[in-house]
């Protein structure tokens, strides 16, 4: 065996980063809400136990959720970030070849020599993290980084395994294959599984089992790079570097419509602000900026309203005070007055390395002096917490800023919220 890779997964990511500074909530009901406290989308094992499902609508699962005792958070994002960095380097303290895969999961390339199981690194890593951050994780094992996702699954859902499974032989592989439905697979989406579906394969056994040619005329290449993966053959490398974003977006929804055109230009100057300190942070610079603006879906009363606009900027640039100026201007020629926006937002496009970018012939190219400036302004916010210095056009009372009535404290990124213990 070449390869061998492990799939950590952190254990309802959400809830146990709730639950990492209030232990009292350990075997207790948690869910934790969208933006402006709208829908479920994280649950303890306890909640789904109660049957309340990922996306219901807040308002409509109160009374479900008084019921049973639930306790519901609002999403605290800086916390969640915050701990999945702590998660991370604690892998690559572990193992030097580690793909950050999203804020919950992270693809490790295991060793396939030395004095260990693969069960027993996997039990290693389990404990490792939970020692040293105490977020909760499953480790999923397998030949390619498909079956380290599906062994996941089974490490996570079957208490018997203990957070951990490993594919020992092909025949313990395919009796698990045989009991996971084709939409479970990594990579086959919505249309490829209807397209399975009528072709008679409704499992990852089925998919796994399929005719080479029929899967690579119709299904394509992904699809036949899937297929091989689940036998047990590595076709999707560890990515260890991440690829360069093509867009940034910075959005959100409002608290209650907003009508003035003031609010609207704080909001969308806020908006770049964390746009831009994600460019500098990635060393990027964007060509291009989108402002859009949006009402509500759901109202009946007034007719839905979303308008969007671009413009491209003379010089790429990471600059906030530039990139401000030029959504504020592109803001304006948007608003309506008195349509009640609900939503507002901006991305970046275009991008590409700060260091490696095409200068234009007939401008200045930007001064030394705001590259420090946005230098200065980065470190003291990453030090002392985001806002802590920020644009005077971005507001201070902020009353268009999204709903967060249940929010816990930011216990590992503001000093005024450290948990103090007694």
């Amino acid at each position: 065996m070449s390869t061998v890779f492990a799939l950590v997964d952190c254990n309802n990511f959400y809830v146990s980063c709730e639950r990492l500074f209030r232990p009292a909530l350990n075997l207790r009901p948690v869910v934790v809400l969208s933006n402006n406290d709208g829908c479920i989308i994280a649950r303890s094992n306890e909640a789904k136990s109660h049957g309340l499902v990922m996306g219901a609508p807040y308002f409509k699962q109160k009374a479900l959720l008084r019921r049973h005792g639930v306790q519901v958070f609002s999403s605290n994002y800086a916390l969640y970030g915050d701990l999945s960095n702590r998660v991370m380097a604690t892998l690559q303290q572990m193992e030097p070849d580690v793909e950050i895969y999203s804020i919950d999961e992270a693809f490790i390339r295991l060793p396939t020599q030395g004095d260990r199981t693969f069960f027993q690194q996997g039990r290693r890593i389990k404990k490792t993290v939970d020692q040293c951050v105490g977020i909760p994780v499953s480790v999923g094992i397998g030949q390619t980084k498909t079956l380290a996702k599906l062994a996941a699954t089974v490490a996570k859902k079957e208490n018997c395994h203990k957070g951990v499974f490993h594919f020992k032989d092909d025949g313990q592989r395919d009796e698990v294959l045989a009991g996971v439905p084709v939409q479970k697979v990594w990579g086959i989406g919505s249309r490829s599984c209807k397209k399975l579906n009528r072709h008679g394969v409704y499992t990852a056994l089925d998919l796994q089992q399929s005719d080479n040619r029929w899967i690579r005329k119709f299904m394509g290449l992904s699809c036949a790079r899937t297929v091989l993966e689940l036998r047990g053959q590595p076709c999707i490398s560890l990515e260890a570097t991440p690829s360069s974003r093509k867009s940034i977006v910075s959005s959100r929804s409002f608290r209650q419509p907003v009508t003035e055109l003031a609010d609207l230009k704080e909001s969308v100057s806020c908006y770049i602000s964390i746009a831009a300190g994600k460019l500098r942070k990635q060393g990027l610079v964007a060509a291009n900026l989108h402002v859009f603006l949006a009402t509500s879906r759901f109202r009946t009363d007034i007719p839905h309203c979303s308008d969007s606009r671009m413009i491209a900027l003379s010089q790429p640039t990471s600059s906030t005070p530039l990139l401000i100026k030029a959504g504020i201007q592109e803001l304006t020629s948007l608003y309506k007055k008195g349509v009640p926006y609900n939503k507002a937002g901006i991305m970046l496009t275009g991008l590409s390395r700060a260091n490696r970018q095409q200068r234009n012939l007939f401008l200045p190219a930007e001064s030394r002096e705001d590259s420090q400036l946005m230098a200065a302004l980065d470190q003291i916010n990453e030090r002392w917490g985001r806002d802590t210095l920020r644009y005077g056009s971005s507001g201070l009372t902020r009353a268009w800023s999204m709903k967060q009535s249940r929010k816990s404290p930011a216990y590992t990124t503001c000093w005024a919220e450290l948990p103090v213990v007694h």
